[in-house]
């Protein structure tokens, strides 16, 4: 058995993710499908003529912008937690394949190239800490 020290194998990751987690990963499931962006298409094609029914330009204007700053704003902090959870879930797996590469040098004795490796992927500081 490996020793570790440092990197998180992804079998030690937390297996069931937060509420918000499996929320951020459903709509991020849900905004990036074709018919979506059709949806929000629609959307703009439905407010442009609907320019008649407002008392002012600046009143029709006013609905479109603050319709999409919501629905940016909404959306940019779930995707941003979505694609945090990959960066990260990425980056244990490459911890993970160079603790393994470098437990394979240092059995094989090869202790200096196995040295040069968690320097170069940054095991040994994270060991430390």
């Amino acid at each position: 058995m490996s020793e570790h020290q440092g990197a998180v194998m992804p079998s030690e990751a937390d297996k069931r993710p937060s509420f918000f987690d499996r929320f951020a990963t459903r709509v991020n499931t849900f905004v990036s499908r074709a018919w979506f962006f059709a949806l929000c298409l629609a959307m703009v094609v439905i407010w442009a003529p609907s320019y008649f029914l407002f008392d002012t330009a600046d009143t029709w204007q006013l609905v479109i912008n603050t319709l999409t700053t919501i629905v940016t704003f909404l959306l940019v902090a779930l995707l941003q937690n979505t694609q945090t959870r990959s960066d990260d879930a990425i980056q244990q797996k490459l911890n993970a394949i160079a603790d393994a590469l470098s437990d394979l040098m240092t059995r094989q004795d090869q202790e200096g190239e196995a040295r040069e490796l968690r320097l170069a992927v940054g095991l040994e500081q994270r060991e430390g800490s």
